[in-house]
């Protein structure tokens, strides 16, 4: 998720690809299993995207930086609306669900809530902490949504159900907190057991027990995660944004989520600082955050993909 603005920009995201890609098996509005997608699509102007969601529909949920607003875009054309307007403070990390909740990170608020992705309505929201605190990102659990925390060390647990209070749950054992943004983009294991954090400011990969907030260091075999950012798990695989490395990292896990061996990166000429990564198909999309640029009203922003 967010990391220090002091960013190094590259003009990559200055022009749309406007080519095509096939999705083989992934299902279109019309109900095509084979659907010509665009490989890139705009978001609007000054949006500032963090965070990216998909659920089993062919569409991309996008949070701003800005104001916090969601901006709905159908993979299928690339067309988008905002569906919910924000509350005035950012909307980071994001997740969805199958009953189209989409679940949403608050950063420096310290906060996170709930949004109907068809109606934009607030269905929950909670404080989670005071400054400094910075609310990044977020993944669903059968156990619960846990949340994590760039700036104290923590992870937020927060029922399903939308009822009761959330749960701080401490982090201890190999992960120690430092000076900087720590923990930022959180998965599941690929047995579902435990979780997985990427610590930006160590370059480092975390195994997490979602009952006791115990750590263990994922033996990656060397590789360090410069810029991690974003991860998502897909079965065994696991991708990891390096956010100002404009690449992404593809691992092979064991079950357990303790070690990994590094099989490829993926990237694209008009990647810059992409953030957040979720999958359609074969392919992952990535929104451009563009850190360190001059936000202004004309200031463009993108969704960009890559092959799985």
């Amino acid at each position: 998720m967010l990391t220090r603005r002091a960013l190094i920009t590259s003009s990559a995201a200055a022009a749309l690809t406007a080519a095509t890609l096939t999705v083989p098996g992934a299902a279109s509005a019309h109900g095509s299993s084979h659907k010509r997608f665009p490989a890139s699509f705009p978001l609007p102007n000054a949006f500032q995207p963090e965070g990216i969601a998909i659920g089993r529909a062919p569409f991309a949920y996008l949070g701003s930086l800005a104001n916090g607003d969601i901006y709905r875009a159908s993979l299928a054309t690339g067309r988008g609306e905002i569906i919910s307007k924000g509350p005035g403070t950012p909307s980071v990390g994001l997740k969805i669900d199958d009953r189209g909740r989409l679940f949403v990170a608050g950063g420096a608020a310290g906060n996170g809530r709930v949004v109907d992705a068809h109606s934009g309505r607030v269905l929950a929201s909670w404080t989670f902490a005071t400054a400094p605190t910075f609310v990044n990102d977020v993944v669903l659990t059968p156990k619960g949504a846990f949340f994590t925390d760039s700036n104290q060390p923590f992870l937020y647990k927060v029922p399903l159900s939308l009822r009761g209070e959330p749960v701080r749950l401490p982090l201890t054992g190999d992960l120690v907190y430092g000076a900087g943004f720590n923990v930022n983009g959180i998965a599941r294991t690929p047995d579902g057991r435990g979780l997985l954090v990427v610590q930006s400011n160590t370059a480092s990969l975390f195994h997490v027990d979602p009952d006791t907030g115990v750590t263990r260091a994922v033996d990656l075999g060397g590789y360090a995660l410069t810029n991690g950012d974003g991860l998502l798990t897909v079965g065994r695989t696991l991708y990891v944004v390096q956010n100002r490395s404009n690449q992404v990292a593809v691992f092979t896990l064991d079950k357990r989520g303790l070690s990994g061996r590094l099989t490829g990166t993926r990237t694209n000429p008009a990647f810059d600082v992409p953030t957040t990564v979720a999958a359609f198909g074969d392919r992952l999309y990535l929104p451009n955050a563009r850190f360190g640029v001059t936000v202004t009203p004309d200031t463009t922003y993108s969704v960009n993909s890559v092959k799985r």
